[in-house]
């Protein structure tokens, strides 16, 4: 990784890069989406599984556009037993948190008028999970099991098939465990656009929640009001504040874990001690050669990854602050 001095202009520097990766900078990027959002609204599954052959190169059908029963069982046999219980032990967790987070009707009566809210749960909520270059089984789980806590009776979820027209198993298992009802095959604006305006095959959602790339995100922010979304996510990026008594290997491991995400994930590290940036970089270098998406993670770190090394603690954190 590029090791650089703490200075108002080194700083500044990366402001920039940082904030080019914003949703407002993709014109022509916003231009595709709105043309397949258009395209979806008018030609439903027909459009859904052209983009899908055109980006996914797999050719979906009526009987193939969910997942099945049978490749739901077949996820299960694909996978550890002790990955399963690693999954429900995270649901309860996750449940547990969220169950405090419940709020509740209520009334009052005040010179003869009733007082108060009613908070009801959304019919249909709809989770977009990636797949595109990675299982997140984790991006099931958060995103699942507050609408299962909230009540949302209908829960579906999209995620892009792999080339071999499956989903993989860990992302699958782990819907299924969470209790998700339909899963669809289908990834990127289109699906945003499927679950949006509704298809024949793929009913109209209350709410679109879940992280994807920069496609998604405009997905997301076009049909906002017409659809109710989570938020207009950018890209994953990390922060770590360390001084000399940081385990390098820890802090290299953490900065990767965020750049294999995508080409536009950032990942810096701000620090007091030369020796420990130096020791970090050598730790991202031992570590690429092992990892499967290496080509992602050093176009991430050369474009949106630096060390910067601080004069003082002080300036350190205010880095990381800013």
């Amino acid at each position: 990784m590029k090791i650089v001095t703490l200075s108002k202009e080194s700083f500044g520097d990366i402001q920039k890069s940082l904030l080019r990766r914003s949703t407002d900078s993709y014109p022509a990027e916003e231009a595709k989406v709105r043309d397949i959002l258009d395209r979806v609204r008018a030609e439903g599954d027909a459009a859904v599984w052209d983009y899908t052959e055109k980006f996914d190169h797999v050719r979906l059908t009526p009987e193939t556009f969910a997942v099945s029963e049978e490749e739901a069982e077949e996820a299960y046999r694909a996978v550890d037993a002790s990955f399963v219980g690693i999954l429900r032990r995270a649901i309860a967790r996750i449940r547990n948190f969220h169950e405090k987070e419940m709020q509740k009707s209520w009334f009052m009566t005040e010179e003869g008028c009733v007082l108060g809210q009613r908070v009801t749960p959304l019919g249909r909520v709809g989770v977009y999970v990636p797949g595109g270059k990675a299982a997140y089984p984790s991006s099931v789980l958060m995103n699942v099991i507050p609408a299962k806590v909230a009540g949302v009776p209908d829960i579906v979820m999209c995620t892009p098939p792999g080339r071999d027209g499956r989903i993989a198993a860990t992302t699958l298992v782990a819907a299924r465990e969470a209790g998700v009802g339909t899963i669809y095959k289908i990834g990127g604006a289109q699906a945003i656009a499927a679950m949006a305006y509704g298809t024949k095959l793929l009913p109209k959602v209350d709410k679109i929640t879940g992280p994807g790339n920069i496609f998604v995100a405009l997905a997301k922010k076009a049909v906002y009001g017409h659809v109710s979304i989570d938020s207009v996510a950018g890209p994953s990026e990390i922060t770590v504040l360390a001084d000399e008594t940081a385990n390098p290997h820890y802090v290299a491991a953490d900065l990767l874990s965020q750049a294999e995400h995508d080409e536009l994930a950032s990942a810096i590290l701000v620090t007091t001690s030369r020796e420990l940036a130096e020791a970090v970089s050598r730790e991202v270098d031992a570590f690429l050669p092992k990892l499967e998406r290496r080509a992602i993670i050093e176009k991430s770190l050369e474009n949106f990854g630096r060390i910067l090394v601080a004069g003082s603690l002080r300036e350190a954190i205010q880095a990381s602050c800013s």
